[in-house]
């Protein structure tokens, strides 16, 4: 509880959580500077902002040379910690190991289970965007990669998508996995999360061959993948 108090103290606050908000959207480090110049404000109180941040595990530093000659710089970004505020207490985090281990207890079954209920949420954080929208007829591959990238962002996976000219090939990286802490103890989860993407991209395209390139369990920093689609 005292943890949660100086949580909720550090991002009451405006311009702290705007920062924070920056920073889990900047997909690196940050400096000083940086923030300064973008939130127009001193380089001294910026430093408090960050430094504030720190304080209560929400971003860690180091000092690094930026390879652009003088003094190393202070760089920020968001810390592994997972921050969860709930009033009163819950453990969600709990719940969800006790509900995986449940159905891996089950054998194959189980994971195949897990894989389609993955596969349905996937598709249904796809069609909770589309409801938002207008009917009308086959949606233009521009609309489909916003409604992708709402989605994901939705899903807090801090992402960013790209594709080629022709729109057969679509590449997107994630920079959170939302269910880290739990797909690091069950490698199952990961491979439900790759359904849920596959879930994601089946209501909006006819065909979808989803190929993961970079993993974070693997050591990468991301996770990145290459979907070829049909629309």
């Amino acid at each position: 509880m005292e943890q949660t108090l100086k949580i909720t103290n550090v991002l009451s606050d405006p311009t702290r959580y705007y920062i924070y908000q920056y920073i889990t959207k900047r997909h690196k480090e940050v400096t000083v500077q940086e923030v300064a110049e973008n939130f127009n404000i001193h380089p001294n109180v910026a430093r408090l902002h960050l430094s504030k941040l720190e304080d209560v595990n929400m971003l860690v530093s180091e000092t690094k040379k930026t390879g652009k000659g003088g003094r190393p710089s202070r760089l920020y970004r968001l810390s592994d910690d997972v921050i969860q505020l709930h009033f009163p207490f819950r453990d969600y985090m709990l719940l969800s190991k006790v509900a995986i281990q449940t159905m891996l207890s089950l054998g194959e079954m189980g994971k195949q289970a897990l894989f389609l209920t993955g596969k349905r949420f996937g598709a249904e954080l796809i069609e909770q965007e589309l409801a938002k929208r207008t009917a009308s007829e086959e949606l233009p591959f521009e609309e489909k990669l916003s409604i992708l990238k709402n989605a994901a962002t939705l899903a807090g996976f801090y992402p960013e998508f790209d594709a080629n000219e022709d729109q057969t090939k679509i590449y997107f990286q994630i920079y959170n996995c939302p269910f880290k802490e739990v797909a690091e103890e069950h490698e199952t989860v990961c491979n439900m999360h790759q359904q849920f993407l596959r879930g994601m991209f089946e209501v909006l395209f006819d065909s979808i061959e989803l190929i993961e390139k970079e993993n974070m369990f693997t050591g990468c920093d991301i996770c990145s993948y290459q979907a070829l689609v049909t629309n």
